[in-house]
């Protein structure tokens, strides 16, 4: 069976869009017990939202995404970084790598700040983080202050317009 193309034109008929989420516009044979007007969606394992339709399954980002752009997207990026907020301006067709960039604080983190470690041997907070696949090092600080200041200006210059400094 040859893969479904989802349109534009279909999930306009489908769905309704407001403030960042769907409403059921028309049934589908899979689901004839909707009610015109019902939230589309079900959160899933990954705290994403998804939407049901034609025995497909999708985020429901990427379908909003679609319902205004015209093209199923690989990957999307929330750009304030909250997955629940799915309005259209929060969204952005993004790389793997870009999607990174926006990444927010890692839950193991020592410091409690992105790209900043501290070295136990020389007390000192070491800035380090990924440009173009490559760990980059940008020094070793007494001070946790200048050590953010610096990870916070190598973040924007390196990464602009996806720079996230993990608050």
């Amino acid at each position: 069976m040859a893969a479904q193309i989802i349109t534009k034109d279909y999930l306009n008929y489908l769905f309704d869009y407001k403030n960042g989420e769907l409403f059921w516009k028309n049934k589908t044979s899979q689901f004839s017990n909707i009610t015109i007007g019902q939230k589309a969606g079900a959160f899933g394992k990954e705290n994403y939202q998804y939407v049901a339709f034609n025995n497909i399954r999708k985020p429901l980002h990427t379908v909003i995404y679609c319902m205004f752009y015209g093209k199923m997207p690989k990957m999307i990026d929330h750009i304030d970084g909250n997955v629940f907020n799915n309005k259209i301006e929060n969204l952005r067709e993004v790389s793997h790598s870009q999607n990174m960039l926006n990444s927010k604080l890692r839950k193991d983190s020592i410091t409690g700040l992105k790209n900043i470690t501290f070295h136990k041997t020389n007390k000192k907070y070491i800035v380090r983080m990924v440009i173009d696949g490559v760990r980059k090092h940008f020094g070793c600080y007494n001070d946790i202050d200048y050590a953010k200041f610096v990870a916070n200006a190598m973040r924007y210059k390196y990464h602009g317009k996806f720079a996230n400094n993990g608050y």
